[in-house]
């Protein structure tokens, strides 16, 4: 037998790192993440007030870049939608400055001045956000909701979920969506038009469902019932994907839908939740493993959290601006999933897909590196 060449051997160790499906992109762009962030995460200080000043300024950008995309929507000029990328981050920052005006607070620290300000900060993503997108409205009440309570927890205060707080909170949401309409009508801007959205889904959602539920096997789908056809592998068509940009970047020959070929992924992209959406393009085994990634980082971040809350209740303060972060990347990912997988899939696709494995890496490298 011949020896094979060692630059035989590296060639093929390169050619299985590059990806061959939209499915292992993701996956290796995860990975990388992860690498990234626990590198960061356990070099970079990471103080309390360090960590707030990061987000009451990223709580500033995120309220001129919501601003600026309503106004392009109310000008016609092609609004680019960041709710959907940037409003799961949005939730983080702002989560964490509330857990870290707690921390302050619970220290005798008089952040009555600086709360005011990340109320107002609030108050215009809600704004904003919920004028872009209702789905980003649903994520973002729902967000604050699981934030406050893990915050209430974490802090061993009697708990901000009561009767009163849930009523508020549902009804801060119908009078969003009842403004909305209002304003919809009497601009006469359909796109604004929460009755006319759910009309839609109504619409379209049923018949996507079926194709979904009849054509959905273990390991994808029936290749006819893709939009390519003949030319479908029957796994990985690019109805998930991560952003476009990336991919072409990378000059990746994946499936892609491009330009008016956008409006062919909506059957999956838009008209099912996340579950119907992942199984449909990666089979159900990998839906089934989705889900079980969910909850492990779930855990993994409700875990970390016990032992810092433990850890700042025996004296220590040194992982104060680690536990906040932790905080609000914990509300955001939970947030993010649920209505992701559950509710509409675009939220946890595309460029918004990157946002969820940033959420999860943010989450994991909370658990590496940490001295015992």
């Amino acid at each position: 037998m011949f020896a094979v060449p060692y630059h035989q051997h590296l060639w093929r160790i390169k050619l299985a790192l590059i990806a061959q499906n939209h499915l292992q992109l993701i996956i290796e762009v995860g990975i990388i993440l992860y690498a990234a962030m626990v590198f960061i995460l356990n070099l970079a200080p990471m103080s309390l007030s360090m960590v707030l000043f990061i987000c009451i300024v990223l709580g500033i950008g995120f309220n001129i870049i919501f601003g600026l995309d309503v106004v392009a929507l109310f000008m016609s000029f092609g609004q680019s939608e960041f709710t959907h990328p940037f409003g799961p981050i949005a939730l983080l920052v702002t989560v964490s400055s509330l857990a870290a005006l707690a921390i302050m607070e619970e220290s005798g620290v008089d952040v009555r001045g600086l709360r005011g300000f990340v109320y107002l900060l609030m108050a215009g993503i809600t704004l904003f956000g919920g004028l872009m997108h209702r789905s980003f409205l649903l994520l973002w009440l729902l967000g604050l909701f699981m934030g406050l309570f893990i915050i209430s927890k974490s802090m061993r205060q009697r708990s901000l979920i009561t009767v009163k707080r849930v009523a508020g909170f549902a009804l801060i949401a119908v009078a969003g969506f009842g403004g909305l309409e209002l304003i919809s009508r009497v601009l006469g801007m359909t796109v604004l038009s929460p009755l006319l959205r759910i009309e839609r889904l109504e619409t379209f959602s049923l018949p996507s469902m079926k194709l979904v539920i009849k054509n959905t096997t273990l390991l994808g789908h029936n290749p006819m019932s893709s939009y390519w056809g003949e030319l479908s592998s029957g796994f990985a068509d690019g109805y998930i994907s991560l952003p476009l940009q990336l991919i072409l970047f990378f000059g990746l020959p994946f499936p892609v839908f491009y330009g008016i070929l956008v409006n062919k992924k909506d059957v999956i992209d838009y008209m099912v939740p996340g579950v119907f959406g992942w199984a449909y393009d990666f089979g159900y085994i990998t839906m089934f493993f989705l889900l079980i990634w969910c909850v492990g980082i779930i855990i993994m971040g409700l875990r970390m959290l016990s032992i810092y809350r433990e850890r700042r209740e025996n004296g220590s303060r040194s992982y104060l601006g680690r536990e906040v972060l932790l905080t609000g990347a914990l509300a955001a990912f939970m947030s993010q999933a649920i209505i992701g997988l559950f509710v509409i899939n675009r939220t946890i696709n595309g460029t918004a897909l990157l946002t969820f494995i940033f959420l999860s890496s943010l989450i994991f490298a909370n658990s590496v590196g940490l001295k015992e």
